[in-house]
């Protein structure tokens, strides 16, 4: 899958916006996809982290919350891989900026939606391919 320029997405982005579209589609999201995004989410607050890798976070987390993308998320299973491959790319590229904290952060919210064996899932979130 050839990733979209999420970057144009920037604008899309705001706290409020990612809240609201991450407790709505947690579940059908798939613990894997809201880790990230967590994760993401969480960095961009960091004081940690370089602007550029923050303009990145921001195109991706954009690209989420956008009905308008790739793959709409309007279709079940299929609309949110794009996302999450999106995510994960992102992910790879700021790895090295991210705190332990953070990612102590994002378990603790993630055991707010889904249960030990779908957090479980998350431990090999770079060892699969999306």
């Amino acid at each position: 899958m050839e990733l979209p320029d999420f970057m144009s997405y920037a604008g899309k982005f705001s706290s409020s916006e990612f809240a609201e579209k991450i407790s709505r589609i947690a579940k059908r999201a798939g613990s894997k996809l809201v880790y990230a995004a967590l994760i993401l989410y969480y960095t961009l607050q960091s004081d940690k982290v370089s602007k550029s890798d923050k303009a990145i976070i921001i195109g991706a987390l954009g690209y989420m919350i956008s009905p308008l993308d790739v793959i709409p998320d309007a279709i079940p299973i299929a609309g949110l891989t794009d996302d999450l491959a999106v995510l994960l790319y992102v992910l790879k590229k700021v790895w090295t900026g991210i705190d332990p904290e953070i990612i102590t952060q994002a378990k603790t919210k993630l055991a707010q939606w889904f249960d030990e064996d779908e957090i479980a899932e998350v431990t090999d979130l770079f060892k699969e391919d999306v």
